[in-house]
């Protein structure tokens, strides 16, 4: 894990970095991503959506230096040569959950198992943070699987200084013989624009369709 110092008066973004940092602007995005290749995919090696929908989130997030920029715990502002997930699993007897992480695995079958290896030793523990300790160099990931939507925002009042992306994902819908995943994606306008939120979703839809290569 290395962090990467950014030189703020010398950064291409500086102006808008401050500017929008000052005003503390974030943003969300909301898309409908066809997984009707992945699910397929997915079903025909008995792979489940979830790790999946993680994978590909990191590994976008990780392709994009723009996605990785935060601050660290010293105050300072760069950006980290690798980002690891943290994930909610959800506890089916106390219907409370529990966010946890796991390694940034370049193989989907080393990381389906890892992720299978984690939720199994943390699931129930009736503990927030049960997986200790937490790298800083991490992403928050979710799914609310039980209700689909057309838009999510989630608010969090730190300051206005959390930089990295929030990533969402709910139930996935079928419609005209197709199966339609909405994901929805939190950014810091300081480090992101609408071009890279569109990057990001585009990634993923790439990624869907092009499963059969990293499944």
């Amino acid at each position: 894990m290395k962090f990467n110092i950014i030189e703020r008066e010398n950064w291409y973004r500086k102006e808008y970095f401050e500017h929008y940092l000052q005003q503390q602007t974030t943003f969300s995005i909301t898309n409908e991503i066809n997984i009707t290749i992945l699910m397929k995919n997915l079903k025909r090696k008995n792979y489940k959506l979830y790790p999946a929908f993680i994978f590909m989130i990191t590994k976008i997030v990780n392709s994009h230096r723009e996605f990785r920029t935060s601050f660290n715990s010293e105050g300072n502002l760069g950006y980290w040569t690798e980002i690891l997930p943290s994930y909610i699993i959800f506890d089916k007897k106390t219907f409370t959950f529990s966010s946890i992480w796991s390694l940034n695995l370049t193989r989907f079958s080393e990381f389906h198992s890892q992720y299978e290896k984690d939720v199994e030793k943390y699931i129930g523990t009736s503990s927030l943070f049960p997986k200790t300790p937490i790298p800083e160099n991490n992403i928050p990931i979710s799914m609310i699987p039980w209700s689909s939507f057309t838009a999510f925002n989630l608010n969090i009042n730190n300051g206005g200084d959390f930089l990295l992306p929030i990533i969402t994902g709910g139930k996935y819908l079928q419609g005209k013989g197709e199966l339609f995943l909405p994901v929805s994606l939190q950014i810091h306008h300081a480090v992101c624009d609408g071009y890279h939120a569109s990057v990001f979703m585009n990634d993923f839809q790439r990624l869907a369709d092009e499963s059969a290569d990293w499944l």
